[in-house]
């Protein structure tokens, strides 16, 4: 039973799962309480007596992975392992980067901060978090009837909730947070201190969409675990459960987490935790290509919300998303229509109109990366991803331009 406390390989397997998660955990472990996690670093006694929990952990992965021997689940055992790390991650990031923002950018970076902490805390943010992940794990269940394609569905409608969650939070957060500070006069007092328009406009921006890449990623790990259950809840579809993406992650990830353990049990582990993060690496740039919409409309909210109230910014950024993913549509299917009546010309105008003057949200649609038949190449599609990132991050831009063209004159008494 206590064979375990003899074997080098699971007591170096066992300490090195639980440091990995410990140094994971400090960063959010000092959020919680700063003053009392300093206060321990520097007293040696109190040090000593917050070691004796991670020995305890040490001890317990250690007696876990000997308790596990050779057992056909330790893989599955590893993907939770690598799920709690991903979230650990997740979390780390979510409080170290808007930090380091500040840091580089005092003023604005006060601003971003201070968007970026209502964002969490408003209960839209968890509403929609809630629902989104509720309407993920639904979609594992339900019947698509595609004829095998049910994997790629679930996925495809994944992507797409996700995208839709975090649109619809910025697109609201913007619009109610800017138009409230506008006409509350609550926008005086803050530029009554060293920030500018620009600072304050640009730092609204760039708070709200923080909170929607906190949003984002976290449906993604809850759409990491839906794909992974998919195949089990629909057997009959599960030889058709693949993705050559993920698979072509997982080709550097594994060997990458095998590399850090010694071998048995532990690198058995390792295994499953490097397939969790090898799915998560690939869907990530699924996750970022939609969030070029969400950066788009984001952007375009907080501009209008300089000068419009909540309701026409909310109608009109509505009609920028549907004429979006329309307007190509339009341009193409005229195209293909024969002679030129008064009718169609006047469509295919209005669809040029639309499509030069709009973002083409279509571009930005995961499905055709799914749904296609010959297997995609995982940095080919990264390629393409950065690609369309850099037209995002253009039409941004622009888009905050003349939003801040809008707000420099606008009357704040």
């Amino acid at each position: 039973m206590f064979s375990w406390l003899t074997n080098p390989n699971i007591l170096l397997g066992g300490l090195i799962l639980a440091l990995v998660q410990v140094v994971a955990a400090l960063p959010w472990l000092r959020a919680i309480d700063p003053r009392g996690f300093d206060k321990t670093l520097k007293n040696p006694s109190a040090l000593g007596s917050a070691l004796l929990p991670i020995l305890f952990l040490c001890g317990l992965c250690a007696w876990f992975l000997g308790y596990l021997g050779e057992s056909s689940h330790i893989e599955t055992y590893g993907k939770y392992y690598g799920a709690v790390l991903h979230l650990q991650l997740l979390i780390d990031l979510f409080i170290i980067v808007p930090l380091l923002l500040t840091v580089v950018w005092p003023k604005g970076g006060a601003v971003a901060l201070a968007a970026y902490r209502e964002g969490w805390r408003q209960p839209m943010f968890w509403l929609l978090l809630v629902v989104g992940g509720i309407a993920i794990m639904i979609a594992v269940i339900f019947p698509y009837f595609t004829f095998g394609d049910d994997y790629k569905m679930m996925k495809q409608i994944g992507f797409d909730i996700i995208m839709l969650a975090a649109v619809l939070f910025g697109v609201l957060a913007a619009s109610i947070s800017i138009s409230e500070e506008i006409e509350g006069r609550t926008a005086i007092t803050v530029m009554s201190k060293p920030i500018n328009r620009r600072a304050f406009l640009l730092g609204k921006f760039v708070g709200i969409l923080m909170a929607c890449v906190g949003m984002s990623l976290l449906l993604g790990w809850v759409l990491n675990f839906a794909l992974w259950a998919m195949p089990e809840f629909d057997p009959i579809n599960k030889d058709r459960a693949f993705d050559a993406m993920p698979a072509q992650a997982k080709e550097f990830m594994i060997p990458a987490f095998e590399s850090i353990f010694p071998s048995g049990a532990a690198r058995t582990m390792a295994t499953g935790a490097g397939a969790w993060f090898g799915d998560a690496f690939s869907h990530t740039f699924g996750i970022l290509l939609g969030f070029g919409q969400v950066m788009i409309l984001v952007a375009i909210a907080t501009a209008l919300a300089t000068r419009l109230p909540f309701v026409a910014n909310v109608v009109l950024c509505l009609s920028v998303y549907f004429l979006g993913h329309l307007a190509p549509v339009v341009v193409k299917e005229t195209d293909k229509m024969q002679g030129s009546g008064a009718g169609v010309g006047l469509i295919r105008f209005l669809g040029d109109l639309f499509d030069t003057l709009l973002p083409a949200l279509e571009f930005f649609n995961m499905g055709p990366a799914i749904i296609r038949e010959t297997p995609l190449d995982l940095w080919q599609f990264a390629l393409y991803v950065v690609t369309l990132s850099v037209y995002a991050v253009i039409y941004t831009a622009i888009a905050l331009i003349v939003g801040l063209f809008l707000f420099e004159d606008r009357d704040l008494a």
